[in-house]
């Protein structure tokens, strides 16, 4: 029978030194990238990784450009503000910023004087747009309605302490539009922030009506008598465009033969497509309001500025 020999362990008691060597990290897979050491500083080194996302982390606050939160302040549009970046005139934290910085909603931004001086000069006007005009860039031969905006047809009785310049018209670009058959209140701004306000994604600015409409079936009787009520409802809530439900609008009877909309979005030709889907067929419309501003009794064709004070919301 063998005799088993057993070896002496080392002096001192201790296991061999290759029992406690580190095992080699495994290679990782083609493709693949490789995995961070465990200890005490992987945690350091995962925080210390790039986010080129921006996104909000375990680590840190959602990061944005500087444009972007420009924006969400108010201070400027997105375009308005990446051009007073390149000239200079925006600050963050005291330090000037640079085309395509990230920033977090703690960070302070500032802008320097030429940039208000700028923005104090953009003008927004208010126009009563005739049938006939487009609101945008010409079209089909129909002119655009910021052709109306000459100093001969602005209004006798715009209190606005502004001058007229040809330069206004140079950005002055529609906030909304009107349909070529539609008459009434058109915005046209410079001012970016304006814009957002009016047809931004997120904006709830109410826009009011007056539309003249005629009903297929009406017996001898007016459309106001002769409308089912149940049609009413769904104008006010329960039609949808395009495959997606529209926003609950307010509309009701102003008299025999006309109703009063009050809507929060603006789709291409809503209120005519509206009226399509119940029967009712549109034979005038006109835009009265919107948010605060009133037409009031600016003659069709004529312009006023948006004057000091006035607001849309």
């Amino acid at each position: 029978m063998k005799k088993l020999t057993i070896a002496p362990r080392p002096a001192g008691g201790t296991r061999a030194a290759s029992s406690t060597a580190p095992r080699p990290a495994p290679r990782p897979a083609p493709g693949q990238a490789p995995r961070l050491a465990a200890g005490p500083n992987a945690r350091r080194t995962a925080a210390a990784a790039p986010n080129p996302t921006g996104l909000a982390t375990e680590t840190g606050p959602e990061l944005m450009r500087v444009s972007k939160r420009m924006s969400e302040l108010g201070l400027a549009s997105r375009r308005e503000a990446d051009e007073w970046i390149e000239r200079g005139w925006v600050r963050v934290n005291g330090e000037v910023a640079q085309l395509g910085q990230k920033v977090t909603a703690a960070d302070r931004i500032t802008i320097e004087r030429g940039a208000r001086e700028q923005q104090a000069e953009q003008v927004t006007v208010l126009i009563n747009k005739p049938i006939g005009y487009v609101s945008g860039q010409a079209e089909d031969g129909y002119e655009p309605a910021y052709t109306l905006v000459t100093a001969e047809r602005r209004w006798a009785q715009d209190g606005s302490p502004r001058e007229f310049h040809p330069r206004q018209l140079k950005h002055l670009v529609p906030a909304g539009r009107l349909d070529i058959d539609s008459t009434g209140l058109l915005v046209l701004t410079q001012d970016g922030r304006v814009a957002k306000q009016l047809i931004g994604e997120d904006s709830d600015i109410e826009k009011e009506y007056l539309v003249r409409v005629v009903w297929h079936s009406t017996g001898g009787r007016s459309p106001r008598e002769a409308f089912p009520a149940r049609e009413l409802a769904r104008l006010n809530h329960g039609l949808a465009l395009d495959g997606k439900p529209l926003k609950p609008a307010r509309v009701e009877w102003e008299n025999e033969d006309q109703l009063r909309f009050v809507l929060r979005e603006g789709k291409k030709r809503q209120i005519r497509r509206m009226c399509e889907l119940v029967g009712l067929k549109v034979v005038g419309l006109k835009r009265i309001r919107i948010g605060r501003v009133l037409l009031g009794n600016l003659p069709a064709g004529q312009w006023r500025y948006l004057a000091p004070g006035e607001v849309f919301a």
